[in-house]
């Protein structure tokens, strides 16, 4: 994860070292680094090399982290988007009411994105992914409901999961109200929260409930007890690491005998027949590259609609990079676009 030691002066300092000349960005970001047949983005290697710069933080909390992050979505972010209106509202949860925060971009279509934050079930909020709910529902031409889920270590696995479960079919229910139509309504996240919405898809088969029109899930944790040669070749330098990965584990399992269960690990199931269409998304340079890949292999074997998009010079974490110009851009650009084709 990237560092939390940045000042607002430094947070400022991103716009004018991305308006270098292109031949000055390379040439800071130093050397081209080639992995597994892929080259990272010169992009995202500047910015790792200016913040490998500043003094590191390590994790010792929870509410550490949390705050590390937010201090670092306001470096990474970019621009917020303009939109019609944002609104802050209550969902339905599996035990009470959940914060969260809807998305109403100008000339809005029907379509809906209930949206899972990523952060490894520990941290993460509605703010630290506000920047990239707002591009999705510009760009996109359509709602985002943004879920504000129970984080662990408070709340362990499966607390998450059914928060998401919970509040995916509150949005059902509350079509009308959301001014939107209920066949499409679809469900996403990144990293964790692709998990989550992973699950969601899997229990609206299992548990007999309105099914999404689309599961969207970017560079998606779909398996806490296997390990795939991404972890070894990514697991460090490109800013989700092997540390972070357990780290995260252990908080939302700590019992390690709930990590095989599909509500946890989606990728275990031992069927994926009938579920809804699914948009899949990984990264190059991702220790999580291999389950997400497997995961989109294993939907297709069970008949399951999937388009597969891999992003190969992109690390983890990518779609929240908006003050970078280049693949992550472009990558947001393709999301965004394939969402506006399938929910409008």
């Amino acid at each position: 994860m990237l560092r939390s030691t940045v000042s607002a002066v430094q947070a400022n300092a991103l716009t004018p070292l991305y308006a270098l000349p292109t031949a000055v960005r390379r040439r800071l970001a130093g050397a081209p680094i080639q992995i597994d047949g892929n080259t990272f983005d010169p992009e995202v290697q500047l910015l790792l090399r200016v913040e490998s710069l500043l003094p590191g933080t390590t994790k010792t909390d929870a509410a550490t982290a949390r705050a590390n992050l937010r201090s670092v979505s306001k470096l990474i972010a970019g621009h917020p988007r303009e939109l019609q209106r944002v609104t802050d509202l209550t969902v339905r949860g599996a035990d009470g009411q959940l914060g969260a925060r809807l998305y109403v971009p100008r000339n809005a279509g029907r379509g809906l994105l209930v949206f899972f934050h990523g952060g490894g079930w520990v941290v993460g909020d509605l703010d630290t992914h506000d920047a990239l709910c707002r591009t999705i529902a510009a760009d996109a031409g359509i709602r985002v409901l943004s879920v504000d889920y129970r984080l662990a270590p408070e709340a362990p696995a499966p607390t998450a999961a059914e928060d998401a479960i919970a509040a995916f079919t509150w949005a059902v229910e509350h079509a009308e109200d959301l001014t939107v139509d209920p066949g499409l309504i679809a469900v996403g996240g990144d990293s964790a929260g692709g998990n989550l919405a992973a699950v969601v898809a899997q229990q609206s088969v299992v548990r007999d409930f309105p099914r999404p029109a689309l599961q969207v899930l970017l560079y998606p944790a779909v398996d806490l007890v296997g390990r795939r040669p991404s972890r070894d070749l990514f697991g460090e330098n490109f800013i989700l690491t092997e540390e972070d990965i357990l780290w995260y584990r252990d908080h939302y399992t700590p019992d390690p005998a709930l990590r095989p269960d599909p509500v946890v690990s989606p990728l275990l199931a031992d069927s994926l027949t009938g579920l809804p269409p699914a948009l899949i998304t990984t990264a190059g340079f991702d220790p999580l590259r291999d389950e997400g890949i497997e995961y989109a292999d294993k939907l297709a074997e069970a008949g399951v609609e999937v388009t597969h998009i891999s992003h190969d010079s992109l690390p983890h974490g990518h779609y929240n990079l908006q003050a970078l110009p280049g693949a992550a851009a472009d990558a947001l650009t393709t999301l965004t676009t394939h969402l506006k084709s399938a929910l409008h």
